[in-house]
């Protein structure tokens, strides 16, 4: 008997264009592989800002607990780039994130990156619950299902 496997589709709802700066690149003339992450913070910066409403960075912070990335291809200056971004799962305090940074012209994945994001209280230096309008609004804009 053969078994079928069904591949998931990955979409990605929030894709952010990103422009290459000078400083980016290294003297091999591509993109370093720590300008990645900088990358990823402006997207998931301004995936935070477009859902959730209300968000006040100078008394929240949502912070990197855990974070690992797959480089594939190089990417270099002058490149067309964007950063495709998702949340996978929400919980109480965290959520997951995959991003991809691509070529812009031929959707090529350059990078993948998974972290875990925690919301942080600045002024109480904790971690604290997900507002459940945040997190509503993400399950709503990403079609997750409440766990």
């Amino acid at each position: 008997m053969t078994q079928q496997i069904q591949e998931e589709t990955v979409v990605y709802r929030h894709v952010m264009p990103l422009q290459i700066r000078w400083n980016d690149v290294d003297k091999f003339g591509h993109v370093n592989n720590s300008v990645y992450f900088q990358y990823y913070d402006t997207a998931k910066t301004d995936y935070i800002a477009s859902l959730c409403e209300g968000v006040n960075w100078d008394k929240y912070a949502i912070v990197v607990v855990h974070i690992e990335s797959d480089f594939y291809a190089q990417v270099k200056a002058g490149s067309h780039i964007a950063v495709r971004t998702r949340v996978k799962h929400v919980g109480n305090k965290s959520f997951h994130l995959d991003q991809e940074v691509i070529d812009a012209d031929s959707e090529e994945v350059k990078c993948h990156c998974l972290s875990v994001m925690v919301l942080y209280d600045l002024e109480e230096q904790k971690s604290i619950l997900i507002p459940e309008k945040w997190a509503k609004a993400i399950r709503d804009f990403e079609g997750l299902n409440e766990d």
